[in-house]
């Protein structure tokens, strides 16, 4: 009896022939995303893409790498979920209530607090007077202070205006905590209303504020904070003088 050399015991799948059809045009992909995956997974906090391009060999296509781990990981118990420009594993949402006994018990915020931090995600980049204008009552600085200390706020920059207030804005933490890729996945309008957040019948010239498309970059009328404006902020320890 002959053997058909023709014939072969097992065909790959559409998919196993597409992924080795890549790696065999990219050969470094393999080991980019094995690289990728080590460095997210180890990192407690997402990982920017730009740190990933600094310690990844120059020329590696971070971006097919990433494309292809996140396929990869789609069907798993963990996730590859991109958070602003930044990439974290987190457990995939199906399977959250696994974690729940784990979870540890934060403390609720309280209505100001959430109504404040509302206010700066949609409204961001946005000023302490410019919070109270828009709620129309007194922020307390105790309030701001704990959503700075939640790390979900933080100080962008300086208004071009008298008295150079401080600016504020959410950061990457806030989207993570919230499950959220950018600030345009916040709810919108119609969302907010079936959520019962906002009342149905709401005025005709009533809208949400669209948010920024990127939060790290500063407006046309702010400054960026100095080392001097940390000082004053309490944020930075001043340098002692020599004798």
């Amino acid at each position: 009896m002959t053997e058909n050399s023709n014939v072969v015991p097992f065909a790959a799948s559409e998919g196993e022939q597409e992924t080795e059809a890549r790696e065999v045009r990219s050969p470094h992909l393999l080991e980019a995303k094995r690289m990728v995956e080590a460095i997210v997974f180890a990192s407690a906090e997402p990982v920017p893409e730009k740190v990933l391009a600094e310690r990844l060999p120059d020329g590696t296509d971070i971006a097919e790498a990433l494309k292809e781990l996140q396929g990869e990981y789609e069907k798993r118990g963990v996730n590859l979920v991109r958070v602003e420009n930044s990439w974290a594993f987190r457990t995939a949402s199906d399977l959250s209530f696994l974690m729940n006994r784990n979870a540890v018990q934060q403390r609720k915020l309280s209505r100001a607090a959430l109504e404040m931090l509302a206010v700066i995600a949609y409204h961001q980049p946005v000023t302490r007077a410019e919070i109270e204008e828009i709620r129309g009552v007194e922020t307390s600085k105790g309030t701001l202070d704990i959503l700075l200390e939640t790390g979900w706020v933080k100080m962008r920059g300086r208004r071009r205006t008298p008295g150079r207030p401080v600016t504020y804005g959410t950061s990457t933490e806030f989207l993570d905590h919230f499950g959220l890729t950018e600030l345009r996945d916040l709810p919108g309008i119609d969302e907010l209303k079936g959520a019962g957040l906002l009342s149905a019948r709401m005025p005709a010239n009533f809208s949400v504020p669209q948010p920024m498309t990127d939060p790290d970059e500063l407006t046309e009328d702010e400054d960026p904070l100095t080392d001097i404006d940390l000082e004053e902020l309490g944020l930075l320890t001043p340098l002692a003088e020599d004798d």
